[in-house]
């Protein structure tokens, strides 16, 4: 299995090392192999899982509901019901989200427009 140090997955997501021990320290990246200096070890399936934390944390998920997430995927299959309900759910807030930019960008536009018709 190929590994990638703390430093070459930040880089990957372009996030500071900082952070990605901060996710560990909360529970979002469990089960982190380290190697015999102790240092981080990413797998392929930890940085699957970081895409996964980074996502949800770009899309406004509470770091409670991601680490409530991670558990039930570290459960097991008995927990996809729950996961999909979960993923459902924030997905509905995502999009509902994303309508509220798109009405305040319209507001955004109006004032661009008005200002420069008045710089003109």
């Amino acid at each position: 299995m190929k590994y990638c140090s703390i430093s070459e997955a930040a880089a990957k997501f372009n996030v500071p090392e900082s952070t990605l021990r901060y996710y560990e320290k909360k529970g979002l990246l469990p089960l982190i192999e380290r190697d015999e200096a102790g240092r981080r070890l990413f797998s392929e399936d930890q940085i699957a899982l970081l895409n996964t934390v980074i996502c949800l944390k770009n899309t406004h998920m509470p770091i409670s509901s991601i680490k409530q997430y991670i558990d039930w995927i570290v459960e097991g299959d008995n927990t996809i019901a729950l996961r999909l309900e979960m993923m459902t759910n924030h997905k509905q807030a995502v999009l509902d989200e994303i309508s509220l930019m798109k009405e305040a960008l319209k507001g955004i536009d109006v004032k661009i427009t008005r200002y420069t018709k008045r710089s003109q």
